[in-house]
Order: structure tokens, then C-alpha cells, then sequence
């Protein structure tokens, strides 16, 4: 069992917590996922199986998409709507205020990792420096935004205002922070209260699979030549097939930055790619 599952993650599980159930009823430890999602989070989580873990930073770095609801008015310790209060003030904002705010943010900014999450400093994450109430600068990291619409709201309940958006953003975005940051633009605060990660690359959710359905055997497993449909695959001869087993760097022999290459059987043997000067060598080694 070699390849890539997506999974249905649903809310209240932490990523590792579908991996270590996912494990139990496929009956192998080998599982790695491809892209963290909170426990309050919900959405396609990709996971890779046996030789399938070999895709696993190919994978993560694919592009995400999400469907989020923003609440604001209200500033949480987590940036979420789990975390404790610590200010919140009634707003108001139009429809074409908060869609102004979305259309004219920033394609491409700096951006401030939440202080609760696994990011480590010095050995330690800084979920555990906010747990024991040690003050530490979050550190930040540039992060593509690559589209951000209004799909509903204003929404006013309760002297807080909602809306819902959906964004498409590069690998390492935080959806938290930049719900924070949205809320900023608009002079107040802003909190996630619901995430669904509806895309990552060209992994779609309504592809995905429930923990109900894996454990009815109701699933179906991508091969590696599937889990990754942008990467042309090449096939090899015997005599390369030897080298590539011996991880040798070859003269370049396909067209494209990186390939697949498979032998005359069609077995997935690596990943290749280009190194420079007409020269290519393992990015990963699949079958050895």
C-alpha cells in the first residue's frame, strides 16, 4: 500500500490525530500529512502512505485554498474562537467597506506567525512560551495571498459582526493571522471562528475520503504517478535504471526541471531534476 490519501479531516481533531487513526485501521505507521490544520479546522488533509511519505515536501509546498469565517470586533489569545478574550468592541462595517478592505490588501506581505502554534524558537514552540506566560516576539515570514473574495456578510449577531471569505494563499499562511491582519486594515480586531481548507494543489475536498469511509474500506488510494499530475514522467532503460538506483548524477535526458521516472514496468523508481550545466541528479528516491 504506497501512494496518497485524502482524508475529510473533520472539527475537533488535530492533524496528528487523523494521521495516528488513519494508521490504525490501514494498519501501518508509515503516514506522514502534507500541511497542518488546526482542531477547529476542517477540510481536505493530504495524507501520504509508505513510499507515498517520499512526496511528502513536494506536496506541502502545493498552493491551499479556504473558506473562513471572520468574526470581528474580537481579539483572542489563539486568534481563534476557542482561545480566551481578551478585548472585544462592538463594530460595524458595510458590505463594500469589507469588500474594499479584501480587494485592495496586499498580494504579497509580511506576516506575523500566531503565537499559538508549533513553530519552535530556539528548540522550543512557542505554544509552550504562551502557555508558560514567557513573553517572546513571534517571528514573521513573507506569504503570497493570492486571491481573496467576500462570499457572505456582514452578518450582525450579538454585537459582533461576521463575514465569510474565501482565499486562495501560499503555503506557510496562517489563515489566523491573516484574518488579524484584515481586521487591523479595518481599524479593529478580528478572530477566526470557522476554517475549511477546500483545496491544496490540485487535491480538491469533495475528492476526499471520511474516517467512516476508510474504516468501511469505501476509499481509494492515489498511486504517485497520480498524486503528482504536474510532473511529466520519463521512462528509463535498464542501464539508466541501474544508475538511478546508484543515485548518480546523469547528463540531463528529459526537457522539463524535474520528472518522475518510471522503468519499462511503469514502477515509480524517483524524482529527478535539473541541477545546472546539463546535469540532473535525485530530488527523491522512490524505489531503491
Amino acid at each position: 500500500m504506497n501512494g496518497v490519501l485524502l482524508v475529510k479531516k473533520p472539527k475537533g481533531m488535530t492533524s496528528r490525530d487523523v494521521v495516528n487513526e488513519v494508521s490504525r485501521i490501514l494498519k501501518t505507521k508509515k503516514i506522514g500529512h502534507t500541511g497542518t490544520l488546526d482542531p477547529l479546522a476542517e477540510g481536505v488533509l493530504v495524507l501520504c502512505i509508505n513510499k507515498g511519505t517520499k512526496l511528502v515536501s513536494l506536496l506541502t509546498e502545493h498552493d491551499k485554498t479556504y473558506i473562513a469565517t471572520c468574526l470581528l470586533g474580537v481579539n483572542t489569545e489563539t486568534l481563534d474562537i476557542e482561545g480566551k478574550i481578551l478585548s472585544d468592541t462592538n463594530t460595524y462595517f458595510t458590505n463594500d467597506k469589507i469588500k474594499e478592505v479584501l480587494t485592495n490588501f496586499p498580494k504579497t506581505y509580511l506576516q506575523e506567525v500566531p503565537i499559538y502554534s508549533a513553530v519552535k524558537i530556539n528548540g522550543r514552540k512557542l505554544y509552550e512560551y504562551a502557555r508558560s506566560n514567557i513573553q517572546i516576539t513571534p517571528p514573521s515570514k513573507i506569504v503570497e495571498i493570492y486571491s481573496i473574495s467576500l462570499l457572505e456578510g456582514p452578518i450582525y449577531k450579538d454585537d459582533t459582526v461576521e463575514f465569510t471569505m474565501k482565499c486562495e494563499v501560499s503555503k506557510g499562511t496562517y489563515i489566523r493571522s491573516l484574518i488579524r491582519d484584515i481586521a487591523y486594515k479595518l481599524s479593529t480586531y478580528g478572530t477566526m471562528k470557522e476554517l475549511i481548507r477546500t483545496k491544496q494543489g490540485s487535491f480538491l475536498l469533495e475528492d476526499a475520503f471520511t474516517l467512516e469511509d476508510i474504516q468501511k474500506d469505501n476509499y481509494k488510494l492515489l498511486s504517485i504517478k497520480e498524486a503528482l499530475p504536474n510532473i511529466k514522467i520519463t521512462k528509463i532503460d535498464d542501464k539508466t535504471l541501474k544508475q538511478v538506483k546508484n543515485g548518480m548524477v546523469l547528463d540531463k535526458f528529459f526537457e522539463e526541471e524535474i520528472s518522475l521516472l518510471v522503468d519499462k514496468d511503469g514502477r515509480e523508481i524517483a524524482i529527478y531534476k535539473d541541477i545546472g550545466n546539463g546535469k540532473v541528479k535525485p530530488y527523491k528516491m522512490i524505489e531503491v
